[in-house]
Order: structure tokens, then C-alpha cells, then sequence
């Protein structure tokens, strides 16, 4: 069987019915800043919340091929104890650093990078393409890139709704966009 982490959600919601919370990970390797939209570990979390339940995405950077838990398993207790509390946000992504030395709300870091794809060829000579990113020589106080920096445990407080509704309510404001002129013509025959 194949399947996306949040296909895994949507057949284990089906099948096991009565969910409360969907933990998603934990994943070796971030998730944080421009890294959020590729994440099939958050894509579960937020598969979790569009069917009703709360929705927990967990990450921390991987060290070495024998990852050892025992540095954050109490901060993951902790954070467990803070999240599922029914006045905390129904989707949270959650980044643990190596070794924490406590916990940040913060807010998703989406400062703009240099990203380019850089062509190659594998050991039986085919193609393949690298994206790569050269990283922000410093991250704005109070994201996720930042808290982890600083040994903090980022809880990012998320919504489905990527709508930037500042800018839709701007461009509503000039009135409907005309149709193409073809299709006026076709509405007045």
C-alpha cells in the first residue's frame, strides 16, 4: 500500500473513528520556516484538523544514524502536557532542538532565501537536480528558525486558511474583474 502521512490520517480517522489528536512525527529533521511547506509530517497534522481533530506536527534535527531521544523526551512530555489542553490551538507544529533548554511560542520564520537548482549526475550517470538554499545569516526574533537557534523548543501556532485577507479584501475593493471580451460576447448572443 502507498500513501502520503496524510493519507495514513484520513484511512486511520476512518477506520479507528472516534480520534482526539493526530500526533504527526516525531520526524528526523526540521521543520521550520520555508521548510513548513514541504512537510509531509505537518500535511498529516493539518489532515488531522481539516477532519475535526486536533492536529500535532513534531520534528527535531537528526545527529546521527543511532538517534537518541533521551534529550528531549521530557521536553516532549512537557510539550504534550501544554498542547493538549483544550484552550491550546488545534494545529501546532513543534520543533525540538538537540539538547532544549525551554519552550517559545513563535511564529513561522518566512524571511526570503537565495534557492537555486544545481544539476548533477548520480554514480550510474543520470540526472538529477539539488535544491539549495543559501541560509539566512540571522533569523527575526520570535520565529521558529530563531527559538531553535537559541536551544528553545518552538511551538508554532498554525491555520488551514493560507488566504491573505488583507490583500483579498484590497483587490475586492476594485469591483469584480471583466470577463474576457469573448466571453462577453458570448453571454450577449
Amino acid at each position: 500500500m502507498n500513501g502520503t502521512p496524510a493519507d495514513c490520517v484520513a484511512l486511520g480517522a476512518f477506520i479507528w473513528g472516534d480520534v482526539d489528536v493526530v500526533l504527526s512525527g516525531i520526524n528526523l529533521g526540521p521543520n521550520l520556516g520555508n521548510s513548513m511547506w514541504h512537510s509531509g509530517t505537518l500535511a498529516a497534522a493539518k489532515q488531522a484538523v481539516l477532519l475535526g481533530i486536533r492536529g500535532i506536527a513534531l520534528s527535531t534535527p537528526v545527529v546521527d544514524e543511532e538517534q537518541d531521544f533521551s534529550t528531549i523526551a521530557p521536553w516532549v512530555t512537557r510539550v504534550l502536557e501544554v498542547l493538549l489542553d483544550d484552550s491550546c490551538p488545534r494545529l501546532v507544529n513543534v520543533n525540538f532542538p538537540r539538547r532544549p533548554r525551554g519552550l517559545r511560542w513563535t511564529a513561522q520564520a518566512v524571511d526570503r532565501y537565495d534557492g537555486k537548482v544545481v544539476p548533477g549526475r548520480d554514480p550510474m550517470g543520470r540526472e538529477h537536480y539539488w535544491f539549495t538554499v543559501a541560509p539566512l545569516e540571522r533569523h527575526r526574533e520570535g520565529t521558529d528558525l530563531w527559538a531553535m537557534e537559541h536551544g528553545l523548543v518552538s511551538l508554532t501556532p498554525l491555520e488551514l486558511d493560507l488566504t491573505n485577507h488583507d490583500e483579498l479584501a484590497r483587490m475586492q475593493s476594485h469591483g469584480d474583474i471583466e470577463a474576457p471580451a469573448t466571453a462577453a460576447a458570448e453571454r450577449e448572443s
